[in-house]
């Protein structure tokens, strides 16, 4: 389990990208949540208008789904910014 403090997560996150990315990046998000229509519509609003290529896959047997997000972003702040406002999201996993 990881009990690790967002905040320290989220800056070592960005350190990563800004070592090992040029910016602006495609990026790529993945995401696995409960196939609950109104939550995958969640997560799509919140890539809406920023040109966000979204594949979903339903697991095997169709209780859970994945959301492959790629999208073109400026700067890790944008990439942290939607890791963010996704997490608030109840039952959302992020990998």
């Amino acid at each position: 389990m990881n009990t690790e403090n967002p905040e320290e997560f989220y800056t070592r996150l960005r350190t990563q990208l800004e070592e090992s990315t040029q910016w602006p990046s495609l990026y790529l998000y993945k995401f696995i949540v409960l196939t609950d229509e109104e939550k995958i519509n969640q997560i799509h609003s919140i890539f809406n208008n920023l040109g966000a290529v979204i594949d979903s896959k339903l697991s095997k047997n169709g209780k859970y789904t994945s959301l492959s997000i790629q999208v073109n972003l400026e700067n890790p702040d944008a990439v942290i910014e939607k890791y963010i406002e996704v997490g608030v999201i109840e039952g959302v996993i992020s990998l």
